[in-house]
């Protein structure tokens, strides 16, 4: 049977034109069949990879008290550290602990006038009993920022756009964010709700695994394991591409099932979006493309098409309500009203 989730090599986009042309169509059939596929070739080394994942595991082999000061709902920007169980997906507890961070900026004075978006910009929270972690995640944000604009770019040539197509979506003030993630094993959860069945809402997602299992796509009606490849980084594709192509590519719904008893899992997900204030624009397709285009299969209405800042800033209302209740209460009711 052959693999439901391709591997791709991202160095074959400088090995010539014949071999460029063929690494396109492979990464368009890819982003329109499943929506996911393995990648090699990205010039991420091992020992890179080794660092920012023992970087994962010494923070959350921090003692309770340590993470639980810098827990999110301190974060008006909605950064830092969740508890397992304490974050929902379609209204279920997802059982994974996680710190989240995003771009270091400094926080926006807020006032009348100013978008509400403009809240989702600031300073990351940082452990101080581990003062190495900043320094390996923003070294790893760096990292996957270069793979995903490469990646993007390609997508792009893929489409038959310019090359530059999505520069101005990102350029200048991008909201990338990633977390670290720690998934405890079932006898300590008693549930195998890793995290829920979902969507991602950026560009690419780019996920690196440990050896375990638990990550599951689905195609075709059923959930296909997307096992851990040495070496490899998973990309999936998010709401922003499949909006910008009308459909024609692929926002994959996925979940991830709680590890066996007795097993942590450690994943760490670089999520590659836009400005906070950017406008999505619907890309001109060739016809060829045009006529096999589904239409954006989430909602044609969503209003990623108008403000990016605005929809983010409604998904981490519903996700993180106790945040929210702290540092947004004025905007839930309008959240819900235009929801």
């Amino acid at each position: 049977m052959p693999r439901i989730i391709p591997v791709l090599d991202l160095d074959r986009l400088e090995q010539g034109a014949s071999e460029l042309r063929t690494f396109l169509f492979d990464l368009r059939t890819a982003a329109r069949d499943v929506g996911f596929f393995y990648l090699c070739g990205h010039g991420i080394t091992q020992p890179e990879i080794d660092a920012v994942l023992g970087a994962a595991r010494g923070f959350f082999a921090l003692p309770e008290a340590d993470k639980l000061g810098i827990e999110m709902v301190k974060s008006p920007q909605f950064r830092g550290y969740t508890r397992a169980g304490g974050e929902l997906t379609r209204g279920k507890a997802d059982w994974r602990e996680q710190l989240d961070i995003g771009v270091e900026r400094a926080a926006i004075a807020q006032g009348p006038g100013v978008p509400a978006w403009t809240r989702l910009q600031g300073p990351n929270q940082w452990p101080a009993a581990l003062p190495d972690l900043k320094p390996a995640l923003l070294a790893w944000q760096a990292k996957a920022t270069d793979v995903a604009i490469r990646l993007l770019k390609a997508f792009a040539l893929s489409l038959d756009q310019p090359e530059d197509a999505f520069d101005p979506i990102y350029r200048g003030e991008p909201n990338h964010r990633m977390k670290i993630v720690c998934y405890p094993g079932r006898n300590a959860t008693g549930d195998d709700q890793g995290v829920g069945a979902h969507k991602d809402g950026g560009f690419l997602t780019l996920l690196l695994q440990d050896e375990n299992k638990g990550l599951q796509v689905e195609y075709d009606g059923s959930w296909v394991d997307v096992d851990p490849i040495p070496q490899t980084l998973v990309v999936n594709i998010g709401e922003l591409l499949e909006l910008a192509s009308n459909g024609y590519l692929r926002a994959t719904v996925h979940r991830v099932v709680t590890p066996p008893p007795g097993v942590e899992r450690i994943s760490v997900p670089f999520f590659f979006s836009a400005r906070l204030d950017a406008t999505i624009p619907l890309l001109d397709l060739p016809e060829e493309l045009a006529t096999q285009a589904r239409g954006p299969a989430s909602d044609p209405d969503n209003p990623l098409f108008r403000n990016v800042g605005t929809n983010v800033l409604k998904g981490r209302l519903r996700s993180h309500p106790d945040v929210a209740r702290r540092h947004y209460a004025d905007l839930l009711e309008k959240a819900s009203a235009a929801s």
